[in-house]
């Protein structure tokens, strides 16, 4: 029940995060991996996210149509595009997170460097196992 109660109150934080932004949860997401991540092609955001390749095309589309990424020709591979954010656009956006990154910083220091180590695998193990599920509703399985 914690889990579930966990995974709702970060719907909704990025859904009103979202709407404060003008934009969908998946965007958003999308441009914290990108900016976490660096530039990546459509490909790698598919890989990231357990997307459809279709569902990225238009999510690329979406925010290139809002001016938060754009798409570059790869230097080295003219054939390959890669998506890159658009960082004058997103000035200020990072404001509206700092209360939430405070509280979080906040609750770290209650805990062991041994307690956060646990917290940490249990959180990778359990992001490892969400995506495996996304990629399972993505492939239709």
């Amino acid at each position: 029940m914690a889990g579930r109660d966990s995974s709702n109150a970060a719907v909704m934080y990025h859904t009103a995060m979202g709407e404060r932004l003008g934009l969908g949860m998946t965007e958003e997401k999308t441009l914290d991996l990108l900016q976490r991540l660096g530039p990546m092609t459509a490909g790698e955001i598919a890989q990231h996210t357990g997307l459809a390749p279709a569902s990225v095309s238009g999510l690329i589309d979406r925010l290139e149509g809002k001016w938060l990424v754009r798409r570059i020709r790869d230097t080295k591979d003219r054939r390959r595009v890669i998506v890159e954010i658009n960082q004058e656009r997103l000035a200020g956006f990072g404001e509206l997170f700092e209360p939430f990154v405070a509280a979080l910083a906040e609750l770290y220091e209650r805990y062991t460097d041994e307690q956060l180590e646990v917290i940490l695998d249990y959180l990778t193990r359990s992001t490892a196992l969400q995506r495996e599920a996304t990629a399972g509703l993505a492939d239709g399985a």
